[in-house]
């Protein structure tokens, strides 16, 4: 018997959904100063409507929901719901100033470019990005960083209030790993770890821009701003022609470089930070992703040979590479048009791209989609399948990892990697078939589908302002579902029917 939700639980969703509405309004105060330091008036304007807006939606639901300190009691489905019902009202309220500068066609278009930005996708539908204001552009690279870290993080790091059931809201956004024993601790050593790659990067690629002619402000400007979506798996670039504007190898490279930190996981980052550097090398989600690597790449080289569009092997490498490890990173920078994916490269390199964005990078990292430890996961799974039958009945069969230490299997494990992979292979055919509905072709539907719902930021050229409505819909809820691993919105899902039709 499923039973309806009481007025107390809805209390408790209420008062933490406020406080959360409230930690994003803050944000806000970041590209009002850009705009007061740029002198742009009108965009000073949009964001402090967007700041009052949230700080008054905020405060009021949490007043309304108040709860006394003694009940604040989140139990897994009071998580569940606030984080996945917390993502939605980010991209409303990220999408407010973003519609109000009119460079979007229409508040879908905004919701479209602000899920993408959470949900650290990349897949854009603004019009005249070159001519954004500075205050603007900033606010769509500060919500990937936002939407990275994780919006729940922001709480659990800055806020106070959130002690009883604070893991439901940790696991809702698709984190499974506790670095630290303590919660608290490790939200704020995730934001540690961000904010001082965040410095260094940015202060790399500044001079890397610098070195390509670019003038200092903007130098400093574009290089905060691609660290921000590079480190976060994003792929939003300031400028339109994406990485592809600056005609620079350093950069590539540099930004590659703050790819693959973005697509580890915050346990071995903490692991290097104090001092365990050998798991870089025995770690088994490492070594399986630079495996993964290498075959993808050979496939994308045999297909890009085949097809003869770069005259030197040389540049062969560099455009093959560089969209091969955007896209298994989950980032989605790229350095050629969308669509030559269609056009000019060969259906096997296209295939190859679409596999690494299914698969994404690793698992407690800011990276979408599957995630290279379910992939190992499944294999020894079926390994450990096989080996039962080979053997007798009464033979225990363990399959162990290295990942920071010597890690045995659980049953539970498997069937959730099981059950995660499943879903999204599910939902990537299921994206590519409503592509097909409305008129595209199958493997255009599937790559944009992919890159939607692994969160990579690829397009194929299908991602237009002028694609149909149900499209833009279709990708946002992907987006949304893909960056929370579907459990956040089921158990919503379950939440709004047992309040429909529980007892």
């Amino acid at each position: 018997m499923i039973f309806r939700p009481q007025l107390k639980d809805l209390k408790v969703i209420g008062f933490f959904f406020g406080k959360i509405i409230m930690g994003l309004g803050f944000w806000f105060i970041v590209p009002m100063v850009t705009a007061v330091i740029f002198k742009e008036p009108d965009a000073f304007l949009d964001f402090s409507i967007s700041f009052i807006f949230s700080l008054c939606l905020g405060l009021g639901l949490s007043l309304l929901c108040y709860v006394p300190k003694d009940d604040r009691n989140l139990d897994w489905v009071h998580g569940m719901v606030v984080v996945a019902l917390s993502w939605v009202v980010a991209m409303f309220l990220g999408a407010i100033p973003m519609w109000l500068s009119g460079h979007w066609m229409s508040f879908l278009d905004a919701c479209f470019d602000s899920m993408s930005g959470f949900a650290t996708t990349g897949l854009v539908l603004v019009q005249g990005i070159d001519h954004l204001s500075y205050s603007c552009n900033l606010w769509r690279h500060l919500i990937m960083f936002i939407g990275g870290q994780g919006i729940i993080i922001i709480v659990l790091s800055f806020l106070t209030g959130v002690e009883k059931g604070s893991y439901s809201l940790y696991m809702g956004e698709g984190r499974e790993e506790r670095i630290l024993p303590n919660l608290l601790q490790t939200a704020r050593f995730i934001w540690l770890v961000s904010f001082v790659y965040l410095v260094l990067g940015s202060l790399v690629l500044a001079l890397s821009m610098r070195a390509s002619g670019i003038p200092w402000v903007d130098s400093f400007f574009q290089g905060i701003c691609i660290f921000m979506a590079a480190f976060d798996t994003g792929g939003f670039s300031p400028q339109s022609q994406n990485i592809l504007y600056y005609h620079s190898s350093f950069v590539e490279i540099v930004a590659m470089v703050v790819m693959f930190w973005g697509a580890i996981s915050f346990s071995v980052h903490y692991a290097l930070w104090t001092g365990n550097r050998k798991t870089l090398w025995k770690d088994s989600e490492l070594r399986a992703f630079f495996a993964s690597i290498m075959v993808l790449f050979t496939i994308v080289l045999i297909g890009l040979g085949r097809s003869r569009i770069y005259e030197s092997a040389g540049v062969l490498f560099r455009k093959g590479f560089f969209q091969l490890f955007s896209a298994h990173t989950g980032t989605g920078y790229s350095t050629i048009y969308a669509e030559q994916f269609g056009s000019l490269w060969a259906p096997l390199s296209t295939l190859g791209i679409i596999i690494a964005m299914s698969i994404g990078g690793c698992l407690g990292s800011t990276t979408g989609a599957i995630k290279m430890m379910r992939v190992i996961l499944v294999f020894k799974a079926f390994r450990a399948e096989v080996k039962r039958m080979m053997f007798s009945d009464t033979t225990v069969v363990v399959e162990k990892l290295y990942h920071i230490r010597d890690t045995i299997i659980d049953d539970k494990q498997l069937k959730m990697a099981l059950m995660i992979t499943f879903a999204f292979i599910l939902f990537y055919f299921g994206g590519a078939l409503i592509g097909v509905y409305c008129g595209y072709p199958f493997i255009s539907s599937l790559f944009e589908s992919t890159s939607a719902l692994g969160n990579v930021g690829l397009s194929i050229g299908i991602v237009q302002p002028a694609m149909p409505a149900l499209l833009k819909v279709t990708y946002i809820i992907q987006m949304w579902i893909g960056r929370l691993e579907f459990i956040a919105v089921f158990v919503l899902i379950g939440f709004v029917l047992s309040w429909l039709k529980g007892k």
